[in-house]
């Protein structure tokens, strides 16, 4: 396994690196990383929604788009960030997915006194107060986890910085975080940032075969996640873009998180569909957008065009009669 410990606090070239390492490199990873303050959203998350615009121009914050699903989180150098790369096993579900690779975050924190566990679809809790959220992205036959770890954040700016709009009283709502917690609250006094780092990357070398090494970025491969990042991770179109459609809204919660259909109709065709949410996904969303412009709105149109998709692999534990109900 590969260990990177990265150096570099800018949210771009971050997420731009973890775009690289699940579909240009082909060995299993682990990589320890923090961001300057960021908010970073989720793939198919609409961006406006999940963020106070106001905070976020006063205070100049870059808001980035990652890869994976799930909701929009606040980083900062009080933030903690790993990320595990590795080989996809067929048929595998995200429950299991994140289990297999928070298990060691967890046993790093056990060996230190602090009573952890995974709760959720996606969350580690500490006496019920979430510090690490966690995401996952697929590529071919490579699985990528990431996930924060609230070290001494700024617990203020993240609320702040995420705060929510108002929905209609019944409806869906934006991704918020559930009452959190920094880890210096519950580790031993007077350990910094630093000394975490060094604990979770021991543990995680001593765990893996002897093939284990830490291996920084090299030349050529900075010079391609620079290319990467500016032509992606700094645009305005990746990290705000994507809505087209103009006309009907529906939003609706469900087990496997927030999900929201803006369409565009036209003499009852649906010219441009937009599906947005915090959900987790290991197909991409566009395929089902796209399999759906230019469908009558009809409900039996539209199951018809989707009769020939496995739902759950792009909408995880979301029922297929709840997503239909939200294009009427």
């Amino acid at each position: 396994m590969r260990c990177i410990i990265d150096e570099t606090t800018d949210p771009y070239w971050n997420l731009a690196v973890e775009e690289y390492l699940l579909t240009g490199t082909n060995d299993p990873v682990f990589r320890l990383w923090r961001n300057d303050p960021a908010i970073i959203v989720g793939r198919n998350q609409n961006t406006p929604d999940q963020i106070n615009i106001g905070y976020v121009r006063e205070h100049n914050i870059p808001v980035v788009r990652r890869l994976s699903g799930g909701g929009a989180v606040f980083h900062d150098l009080g933030n903690i960030n790993y990320t595990f790369v590795d080989q996809y096993v067929p048929g595998t579900d995200t429950v299991s997915a994140f289990g297999r690779f928070t298990k060691p975050i967890l046993e790093v924190l056990h060996d230190l006194g602090v009573g952890a566990a995974l709760e959720g679809r996606n969350d580690l809790v500490v006496d019920g107060r979430k510090f690490s959220g966690n995401a996952i992205a697929l590529y071919k036959d490579r699985i990528l986890m990431h996930g924060t770890l609230l070290f001494s954040a700024s617990i203020r700016d993240l609320s702040l910085a995420l705060q929510a709009k108002e929905r209609d009283r019944g409806r869906g709502v934006a991704s918020n975080p559930r009452r959190v917690c920094n880890l210096s609250e519950y580790l031993p006094k007077g350990m910094k940032t630093e000394d975490f780092l060094d604990v979770l990357k021991k543990h995680i070398a001593g765990n893996q075969d002897k093939q284990t090494r830490e291996q920084p970025l090299d030349t050529a491969e900075c010079r391609v996640i620079e290319t990467l990042c500016r032509k992606k991770y700094r645009t305005y179109a990746w990290n705000y873009g994507r809505q087209t459609a103009q006309g009907t809204l529906r939003r609706e919660r469900f087990m496997g998180g927030n999900i929201e259909v803006l369409l565009t109709v036209k003499d009852g065709i649906m010219e441009e569909v937009n599906i947005y949410g915090d959900y987790f996904f290991l197909k991409p969303t566009q395929e089902i957008e796209q399999a759906l412009r230019g469908c009558p709105r009809s409900r039996e149109a539209i199951a018809c065009r989707l009769a020939g998709f496995t739902l759950d692999d792009y909408f995880r534990d979301i029922p297929r009669e709840g997503l239909l109900d939200l294009f009427f």
